[in-house]
């Protein structure tokens, strides 16, 4: 049977989803891409005013929150992006923080106590660099470079494999972009290759790299014909 026409494999997100988190494998499934993808939320809470060190406290409280509730019920099937459903539960969890901090500064109903900045109901806050990106952007951004990192260590992992990590380490510039000062025949040298045989070792290494990064992709989205589209999204996330 033709790769096309077959059904798309479960993946990670597409599990989770399934199960609506009832499954061990979905909630173990879904603990693994909040794992993942720790660093854009961490970047737009961040970028949201936050300091470092409430950041980190606020992203711990977010992940250990949305693993112990039923999140997942309230996904639009039809949408089925793990990145917009993370999106949108930061930013609710991150509005009912501030209201919990303000109830608890207008007394809350019970004896009034003096919050400081920096606790966890009233992180504390940075002012905003009015010619930063906006939290959504460096949320994207984070998330493709996450992405981008995922799949280049897939890659590197499997030239280990390989017993080729020399091969990884002198052709990575031509992933990553860092060639001003190497050319492709101070690498056929270093590998003891021909020119044309480093052409073709090149090429390789970008068709492995660009099908690891849309593997990392089909664990995030619902279905095959997302991949393409949401791998262009975060692509215009880096521009």
């Amino acid at each position: 049977m033709d790769s096309s026409s077959e059904a798309f494999a479960p993946t990670h997100w597409t599990l989770v989803l399934r199960a609506r988190g009832d499954s061990p494998e979905a909630r173990a499934a879904l603990s693994d891409l909040c794992g993942a993808y720790y660093g854009p939320v961490l970047a737009f809470i961040r970028r949201s005013g936050h300091d470092e060190e409430s950041a980190r406290d606020l992203a711990q409280e977010f992940f250990a929150r949305l693993l112990e509730r039923p999140s997942i019920d309230t996904v639009d099937p039809k949408r089925g992006r793990f990145r917009s459903f993370l999106l949108g539960a930061v930013k609710h969890f991150l509005a009912d923080m501030h209201e919990h901090a303000h109830r608890l500064k207008r007394g809350g109903g019970r004896p009034h106590e003096p919050i400081d900045a920096g606790t966890d109901t009233s992180p504390g806050f940075e002012l905003a660099d009015p010619t930063a990106p906006s939290p959504e952007r460096e949320f994207e951004r984070k998330w493709a470079l996450t992405l981008l990192d995922r799949a280049l260590a897939l890659v590197a992992e499997e030239y280990e494999t390989a017993g080729k990590s020399e091969y990884f380490e002198t052709l990575k510039p031509w992933l990553t972009g860092d060639i001003e000062d190497l050319a492709q025949t101070e690498a056929a040298r270093r590998l003891n290759l021909t020119e044309g045989a480093v052409k073709v070792a090149i090429h390789r290494l970008r068709r492995q790299f660009r099908q690891h990064i849309k593997n990392e992709i089909a664990q995030t989205v619902r279905d095959r014909a997302q991949v393409d589209e949401e791998l262009h999204h975060l692509l215009q996330a880096l521009l």
